[in-house]
Parts: structure tokens; sequence; C-alpha cells
């Protein structure tokens, strides 16, 4: 059995590889679900997860995240509009509205949801960091301006960044369950 990742990231397929090593095979699947509207990333992963699930057809299970970037001055916006915010407004205009503030702490947030015939469970990952002018060549989306640890996410390189990555922390909780679950 494999567990299929819903994403057009291979990125994310790699890094959720990392942590399913030796424990089942991650194949990715792209599948243009619904993405619904809602102030919540758990709602949003859990409709995605359980449309794949039922569309695909097959007892292989899926797994869908979500993620947002939430300031906590702009009372957690962009949050779960994140995407739609860099797509429309840009990582720059972000910063520069973020600037203003003399609160600049933000933190990403993921919620990553598996769907299978017995129904869905979710798991969350955060990593907290301060918003800074943009920096760095690497990463992608908001990584340029938010920074952990004295260095932007776009200034570390791909293992640095994954050993603190909200979607890691959130992988490494789904992980430990699905072990557990499978013994």
């Amino acid at each position: 059995m494999a567990i299929r990742f819903v994403t057009g990231n291979e990125g994310k397929v790699r890094e959720a590889r990392e942590y399913f090593d030796g424990i089942e095979s991650v194949e990715q699947v792209q599948y243009d679900y619904t993405e619904i509207q809602s102030d919540s990333l758990e709602d949003i992963a859990i409709s995605g997860a359980r449309e794949t699930f039922e569309a695909l057809g097959s007892d292989d299970p899926v797994i869908v995240d979500d993620t947002g970037l939430f300031v906590d001055a702009l009372g957690g916006f962009p949050g779960p509009y994140s995407a739609y915010v860099e797509d429309t407004v840009g990582v720059e205009r972000l910063w520069r509205l973020a600037s203003a503030e003399d609160n600049r702490r933000a933190h990403f947030r993921t919620v990553l949801a598996y769907a299978d015939e017995d129904g869905t469970e979710t798991f969350e990952g955060s990593v907290a960091g301060t918003l800074v002018a943009p920096r760095g060549k690497g990463g992608f989306g908001y990584d340029p301006i938010f920074e952990y640890n004295g260095q932007t996410l776009a200034e570390m390189n791909t293992e640095e960044k994954n050993a603190i990555s909200h979607r890691g922390r959130a992988l490494a909780e789904f992980v430990e369950w699905y072990a557990d679950r499978e013994e």
C-alpha cells in the first residue's frame, strides 16, 4: 500500500519521503480538489482529503496539507488565504504592510489531513519567527520575509529549512501516529 500525497509540489513529496523512510511508500498524486473557503486550515485540508480519497476510488489513503502564514499584528492575516494573497498582493507588498507594525511576529502553520476508508485525521506543525525585509535566494513563497533564528527561510539550505519546517513537524506527528496504528 502507498500513501498518496496530493500536491503538485515535488519538494513537499521529497520531504514527506524522508519522514516515511522504511514505513510506507509515498506516491505523488496531482488532483485538483475543490478548495473550500474557510478561516480554518483544518476544514480546508479535511475537505480536500475526503474529496480526493473518494474521487480516486482506491483503498490507498491520501494526505493533503494546507499551510498559512499568520501575522500577529494583522490579526492572523493572511492565514488560510496566504496563497491567494501571495498571488494577488505579493510577498513584497505584504512585507510593506507588516513593516509599518512594531510587532512583526508571525508563524507558519501546516495542517496535514489523512483520509482512508475509516475516516480522516489531522496533524499540525508550526514554526514561529519574525517578518523582515526580503533576503535570500532559496525557498519559495514567503520564505524571503520569514526569519527564524537570524536567517530567513530563503537563506537556509533545504536541510536547514526542513529541520525546522512547519510541514516537517506535521509530518513527524503524522508518522508517529501512523506507525503506532500499523503495529
